[in-house]
């Protein structure tokens, strides 16, 4: 009996170590509407998308960057009309300050018009992208 009673204890401990843990390592960190900000071909360095565009904030030494650069290179071939676009971290401070990215990869979802419907820090899933992109066009 007292096995049973450790085990159901531990694994309270973990359940409840495990949600903060994959909201800080950015499995659950999204945001909708980012207070009406909104960027342009100036800011990115590229065109926006006819529909949406992906940007991908990311840094040299970050692994899960590479493979969200997969991902959304990826949703982008698949949707006719949305841009995939990756910055450089580093290179840009004053847009990283800007738009408070604390973390890399976070990806922005932008509408047509260049305003952000979407927030996501981590490395996200296919299904997520294509989700959030249904808010965007």
């Amino acid at each position: 009996m007292t096995g049973l009673v450790l085990s159901v204890l531990v694994l309270t401990a973990a359940r409840s170590h495990g949600a903060p843990q994959r909201r800080r390592s950015g499995r659950d960190r999204v945001r909708v509407r980012d207070g009406g900000k909104r960027l342009g071909a100036a800011e990115l360095g590229e065109g926006l998308g006819e529909r949406a565009t992906l940007v991908q904030f990311s840094s040299a030494f970050c692994a899960p960057c590479r493979a969200t650069r997969r991902v959304l290179t990826e949703v982008a071939a698949m949707i006719p009309g949305v841009a995939h676009v990756e910055i450089d971290a580093e290179q840009h401070l004053d847009l990283v300050r800007r738009l408070d990215i604390l973390k890399t990869p976070t990806v922005l979802v932008l509408d047509a018009d260049g305003h952000i419907v979407r927030r996501a820090i981590g490395q996200p899933r296919t299904a997520d992208v294509i989700a959030a992109l249904g808010e965007a066009v």
